[in-house]
């Protein structure tokens, strides 16, 4: 098993007291070379190439976020008083190691059919064809897909997502596509305000919207039926997971109330559908997850399930 991290990732600032804080991946990378009885080896994250981001945001508007960094202090990309997206002097490297962490998790994955988890940060699935948002400049998940679909010829990609906040930008990106599944299970109503069932593409999307306050058990069955059923009919070819460890009931950010545990479960519910949908091929990428001790956790459980 593979994790791709980068120290750039650690020096992306977004200001006092901001939950999306270097310490998360601190915490992640200490807790997975804690995990014993596995062999997981870490390699660093190369630089994405513009080219290859341009396959989901078109160049121009790249460029113009990075035009956008400040050589001191912080700015935000979104108007005020809504600026939590934020611009730091280090972001440039950050964003592009986050994407290309997915890059090379791509090519190990087609080429030694090694599956791997990509500790990064800026996370990316808010992140629109055109538009930065919560938290989010590119959409790794996103990229990646296309970059399975151009590189390797793979036709069908499914991108799971446990995040306990809608992937507004996947959606966007992948809504009308029909080769690109793309399911989410998220808090609803939170932000970002999507992920509406009636939001379904070209039958290529499935949201599982849930009310605050449920636990593991009824997650559990909500996500079987509502999200990794349609997957198994859409038969995808490999996997991608958008992995946010904000359902956890000690997050700050959200209100539903699994337990670290329980992201075992879930994700061993992913890998036996992508061992007989996909030969097993999966690749997983950190998004949400704002407690750390709930990070803690919940990323050994994650890893101990991916490993099988």
């Amino acid at each position: 098993m593979l994790v791709y991290t980068h120290s750039d990732c650690q020096l992306k600032d977004n200001g006092f007291n901001h939950p999306e804080r270097k310490e998360r991946l601190v915490t992640i990378i200490d807790s997975i070379k804690r995990i014993k009885d596995t062999k997981i080896n870490f390699k660093e994250a190369p630089i994405a190439d513009i080219e290859t981001i341009s396959l989901v945001h078109p160049t121009k508007h790249i460029q113009k976020i990075f035009s956008n960094i400040p050589k001191n202090g912080l700015i935000g990309v979104e108007k005020e008083p809504y600026a939590d997206t934020m611009l730091c002097p280090n972001s440039k490297n950050a964003i592009l190691r986050s994407c290309g962490a997915g890059l090379a998790a791509v090519d190990d994955l087609m080429k030694n059919n090694e599956r791997v988890f990509c500790a990064i940060r800026p996370p990316g699935h808010h992140a629109e064809t055109v538009k930065a948002m919560g938290f989010c400049f590119v959409n790794n998940a996103a990229v990646a897909a296309r970059y399975l679909q151009q590189k390797y010829e793979v036709n069908k990609v499914a991108i799971i997502d446990f995040d306990v906040h809608h992937g507004n930008g996947t959606q966007e990106i992948f809504y009308n596509d029909e080769t690109v599944a793309y399911g989410s299970s998220h808090e609803f109503p939170l932000f970002p305000g999507t992920g509406s069932e009636q939001e379904t593409g070209a039958g290529n999307i499935f949201n599982a919207p849930l009310k605050s306050g449920i636990k593991g058990k009824q997650f559990l069955d909500i996500f079987e039926n509502k999200i990794l059923s349609p997957i198994d009919k859409f038969k995808p070819e490999v996997i991608i997971i958008s992995a946010g460890f904000d359902a956890h009931f000690r997050d700050p950010l959200a209100n539903i109330n699994l337990e670290s545990e329980d992201f075992y479960q879930i994700t061993k519910k992913i890998v036996e559908l992508a061992n007989v949908q996909s030969n097993g091929r999966i690749i997983s990428f950190l998004e949400g997850g704002y407690d750390l001790q709930a990070l803690s956790e919940s990323i050994k459980q994650h890893l101990l399930a991916l490993k099988n």
